[in-house]
């Protein structure tokens, strides 16, 4: 079974909004995913974070131009 719940990490515990409907002892597996992930934020693992938005794509204002003039050769 899989179910995703939110839950507050408070005082080293995850605090659930109400209980599971788990029989007692239950052994499960918890994968965190933090809200910064939830949002859409960088993570740790984002090898190329540091370098979004920087830098400008020659010949072209946005990246499907650029693509355009590579593919094409020469932007027909």
């Amino acid at each position: 079974m899989n179910t995703t719940v939110d839950a507050i990490y408070e005082q080293g515990k995850l605090t659930l909004p109400q209980p599971l409907a788990l029989p007692e002892k239950t052994h499960v597996r918890v994968t965190i995913e933090s809200d910064d992930a939830v949002r859409g934020a960088p993570s740790p693992e984002d090898n190329f974070a540091k370098w979004r938005g920087r830098g400008h794509l020659p010949a072209g204002n946005n990246t499907d131009e650029y693509l355009h003039l590579t593919r094409d050769g020469n932007g027909n």
